[in-house]
């Protein structure tokens, strides 16, 4: 898959959270195929659309319309659609998990993370934010094998700043480096990664188990 190829549904009940999700996820390269309130039109607009993965925005009250929420993702899990599911906090992070999410994310990650949990959903990788996945089960899989080049210390740092979407300018200033330095890490942890761009190289590292997103 290209990574401008990535074709998203967006399911929401705030239809401004929706549109804010859509540009965001356009302006990486995503192809956003259609945007849906709820459950009851998503059988429609997946059968029209076809998307890749489906994010799924709780908004900030999960708990309305749990139930509903819950059955609409098991049922895209049944027919082995990808979920990626925003959420306020880690209430309700074991349930929607235990329905068939791939991934978990806080409702403010940044946009890489978000693209790059997004990617790895539809290559059938679990995705948890560390702080989301205390209630979250952990299924058996077999390990993902590592780079067979290992980072320095130095680009592990690198790569955590860029999973959380700093610029290699923010990430200068948090470790009192400069920007060529960073420039330079980054070109190193693409190639020990085999990525062609950031979002890919994250893509990768959360495949195997570098960095917790």
């Amino acid at each position: 898959m290209e990574e401008a190829d990535l074709r998203v549904l967006i399911v929401g009940d705030d239809p401004l959270a929706r549109a804010g999700l859509a540009t965001m996820l356009q302006q990486e390269g995503c192809i956003v195929v259609g945007q849906v309130a709820g459950c009851a039109d998503l059988p429609a607009e997946f059968d029209l659309y076809r998307p890749d993965v489906v994010l799924w925005d709780l908004g900030w009250d999960p708990e309305a319309g749990l139930e509903e929420t819950l059955q609409g993702m098991e049922a895209l899990a049944a027919g082995e659609t990808a979920v990626v599911a925003l959420l306020p906090d880690e209430e309700h992070g074991g349930e929607v998990q235990a329905a068939g999410a791939l991934g978990l994310l806080p409702r403010e990650a940044p946009a890489v993370s978000l693209v790059a949990t997004l990617r790895a959903a539809a290559l059938g990788l679990l995705v948890l934010d560390a702080g989301l996945a205390a209630g979250a089960r952990l299924p058996g899989s077999s390990p993902t094998p590592r780079p067979v080049e290992a980072l320095t210390p130095r680009e592990s740092e690198v790569l955590q700043l860029l999973v959380e979407g700093l610029t290699n300018r923010a990430i200068a200033l948090e470790l009192e480096i400069s920007e060529h330095t960073v420039k330079f890490h980054v070109n190193a942890i693409l190639g020990k990664l085999g990525a062609q761009s950031r979002t890919q190289a994250v893509v990768r590292a959360v495949q195997a188990g570098l960095v917790f997103i």
